[in-house]
């Protein structure tokens, strides 16, 4: 009989697994808090310092359309420190478990450069404390695709995976009747359109879309078709620039066309970077002077209506300064500009893409009115020193603050999807004058949903009368009856966003109650070692 040999194996203590993150704190913890304040939640985020996580915190909560109306930011000794004071789209307070849920799945504590090759994230949740209202998780990264549940409102959500479409990206400058140019030309191309986004602003267009082949509905692969759709789109955009021609070299806007594989980049996000790549993404106007023009729908912009205008276009004007902070070694970028949804991703955004890190922050909306504050510095350590870079600096935030329209009239069209109909919806609003200034286009199974922004071919807000139920009654049968038999649903909006308060209510803040917002969350958020 074999004597059975005896193994000695160290003891290890169950609990040492668990000393780095006692020592350290968890690889990221979100904490949802619900008592602290009567009018909204607190969201407070602790993670190690990654490039990127601020911008992917802001759009996890501006993606289920949050608003964001104080936020406390602290990037310090590798760690990320935030607070965000938030509210639904009903202005109460976060209830909606499956919303809290999403917030703390972001799977913020991941890289930020491989999550954007991961297409995002979702994580395993070691649940830390839970005390009436207050819920706080830590966050572990497993590396597979983050969902949205369908409750959700979500207003950046694909139709599909980016594999399963063939991805168009295009910039340049713009003209009359162009993004219904590219539509037609698109549907000359035999694809179907899956998705679609574009913004103009300043006489430049960013366009990005999800297309497919007609007749199989799947992702086009033939690179000689493929090459096709880029020549012919190619044309298109290169006759605006040609019609447009700029004399100064300096301000010659640089034209950006990509047919192929679908990056993994939000859709916003590169349409900011799309317009980013064209000088300052700003710059003046340079729309012809068609005040006095008389269009089928009866649309009439006057030279009251003009001056009522420039009078709201002086008085919401975004105000973006940069001062020094020589002591601490940041420049400060200081912004007060009307409050609109989506704000703070589109700046921070801009920020982020023009390779500059933001180390603290503070922003605060009240009363329509937003004030925003960030120390930055650029990824090689430099501050911003020059004039030159100064001046490039506002001028691109300014843009990102303006470029986004979130008011005006708003078409809200449901039709049956089909080949051509984004191209015959633009090729319609083109001959009754008007310019779409942004677009967002989906479909959903069978249908097709659109929304447009329009103005008049000078860029002015058209008649103010429009949303009258004469005239919209009018222009929703005149666009029927140009769509032809095929049923559709047209609304017609005007939305306005709330007027700025006057100055002595607008909000304030500094930077001595950011550090000490920052030494309070400091001593709060600090994790007990157990005896």
């Amino acid at each position: 009989m074999s004597t059975m040999n005896k193994v000695c194996w160290p003891y290890f203590d169950p609990e040492f697994d668990e000393l780095p993150e006692r020592i350290f704190g968890p690889t990221c913890r979100v904490c949802i808090d619900n008592e602290s304040l009567e009018d909204c939640t607190l969201v407070k985020v602790d993670s190690v310092n990654k490039q990127g996580i601020l911008l992917e915190v802001v759009k996890v909560l501006t993606d289920i359309n949050l608003t964001i109306s104080k936020s406390y930011i602290s990037f310090d000794a590798g760690w990320f420190m935030d607070v965000f004071h938030v509210k639904d789209v009903r202005g109460n307070k976060l209830t909606d478990q499956r919303v809290i849920n999403y917030i703390q799945q972001g799977g913020w504590g991941n890289d930020y450069e491989s999550q954007q090759e991961k297409g995002g994230s979702i994580g395993i949740f070691d649940m830390k404390k839970k005390k009436g209202h207050i819920t706080c998780m830590a966050w572990q990264a497993i590396g597979t695709t983050r969902e949205i549940p369908n409750s959700l409102t979500y207003e950046n959500q694909a139709i599909g995976p980016a594999s399963e479409h063939t991805a168009i990206e295009m910039s340049g400058a713009d003209r009359p009747g162009l993004f219904s140019e590219i539509s037609a030309a698109l549907a000359d191309l035999k694809v179907n359109i899956v998705e679609a986004h574009a913004w103009i602003h300043n006489d430049r267009l960013a366009f990005v879309a999800y297309i497919s082949d007609q007749s199989t509905d799947t992702r086009i692969e033939d690179p000689l078709r493929i090459a096709k759709i880029e020549n012919h789109l190619a044309t298109v955009l290169g006759a605006a620039n040609i019609s447009r021609p700029d004399h100064d070299h300096q301000e010659r806007r640089s034209t950006d066309l990509h047919v192929g594989e679908a990056t993994t980049t939000c859709v916003e996000r590169r349409l900011h970077q799309l317009m980013l790549s064209g000088d300052f993404g700003g710059g003046p106007s340079s729309a012809p002077n068609t005040s006095s023009l008389d269009t089928p729908l009866g649309l009439v912009v006057d030279d009251e209506d003009d001056k009522k205008d420039d009078d709201d276009e002086e008085e919401n004007k975004s105000i973006v300064s940069i001062e020094g902070c020589k002591e601490r070694g940041y420049s400060i970028v200081s912004i007060e500009c009307k409050d609109r949804p989506r704000l703070m991703f589109d700046v921070v955004c801009t920020i982020t893409d023009m390779q500059y890190l933001i180390f603290h922050g503070s922003t605060a909306s009240h009363g329509g009115y937003a004030m925003q504050e960030y120390f930055i510095r650029h990824r090689d350590g430099y501050t911003v020193n020059t004039e030159g870079e100064k001046e490039h600096v506002v001028k691109c935030i300014e843009a990102a603050i303006e470029r986004r329209v979130c008011e005006g009239v708003r078409l809200e069209l449901c039709a049956n999807n089909r080949l051509g109909l984004l191209s015959d919806i633009t090729r319609v609003l083109r001959e009754n004058g008007l310019a779409v200034v942004r677009a967002d286009v989906e479909t959903q199974g069978e249908k097709a949903v659109n929304a447009f922004y329009v103005k008049d071919i000078s860029g002015n807000d058209v008649d103010r009368e429009f949303t009258e139920p004469k005239k919209k009654e009018k222009f929703i049968e005149l666009v029927k009856k140009e769509m032809g038999p095929n049923p559709i649903d047209l609304a017609v909006k005007k939305e306005i966003t709330s007027n700025p308060s006057s100055p002595d209510q607008r909000p304030r803040f500094s930077v001595g109650d950011m550090v000490k917002n920052h030494v309070d969350r400091l001593s709060n958020n600090s994790i007990p070692i157990k005896n």
